[in-house]
C-alpha cells in the first residue's frame, strides 16, 4: 500500500511527525525525523554529528544512537499498524506503546552523512506487538537490524 492509498495519508504523517519529532525531547536529541509512512514499511532518517559519535577514533556512530533509532522505528511501524486497523482518522487516538523487549545485531561500523531506519510491525496482538527494524547508511550499507517486542494499549 502506497502512501497515496492510506485515506488521510497526509494528516496522518502531520500527526505522527508532532507526536515523535516534537513531543519527545529525546528524538529531538537525535534528530530522528519521518521520512515516509509509504507502503507497510516507515521510514525515519537522521544526520550524522559529532554527538552522534561513539568512538572519537573511528568518528563511528554510537550504539546507543542505533538502538535508540531501531526502536522508535519499531515504535512508529506499530502505531501505524494500530490505525490501520483501527481507522485512519482523527477520532482514533494514538495508543499508549512502551518497548518490553528490544535486540539490536550491530553488523557494521555506523558511518555515513546520514542514516535511514525502516520498521514493519511482524505480529499486532491484543496488547502485545512485535516489529523488525533496519538501519542503513547514506550509502545503503545495513548497520544494524533489530526486533522489538512492545505493549500496546
Amino acid at each position: 500500500m502506497r502512501k497515496s492509498d492510506l485515506p488521510g495519508a497526509k494528516a496522518l504523517a502531520t500527526r505522527l511527525r508532532q507526536v515523535f519529532e516534537e513531543r519527545i525531547p529525546f528524538n529531538r536529541v537525535l534528530g530522528l525525523r519521518l521520512a515516509s509512512i509509504e507502503g507497510e514499511e516507515p521510514r525515519l532518517r537522521f544526520d550524522m554529528r559529532p554527538e552522534l559519535v561513539g568512538n572519537p577514533a573511528r568518528g563511528i556512530l554510537h550504539g546507543g544512537v542505533i538502538s535508540s533509532a531501531l526502536d522508535v522505528t519499531g515504535a512508529v511501524a506499530i502505531h501505524l499498524a494500530h490505525l490501520r486497523r483501527h481507522g485512519i482518522d482523527e477520532s482514533v487516538p494514538f495508543p499508549n506503546i512502551g518497548t518490553i523487549d528490544l535486540r539490536v545485531d550491530y553488523l557494521r561500523p555506523g558511518r555515513g552523512a546520514y542514516f535511514v531506519a525502516s520498521g514493519r510491525a511482524v505480529r499486532m496482538g491484543s496488547r502485545i506487538a512485535v516489529a523488525h527494524m533496519e538501519l542503513a547508511s547514506d550509502a545503503g550499507e545495513l548497520i544494524a537490524t533489530g526486533s522489538a517486542a512492545y505493549v500496546v494499549g
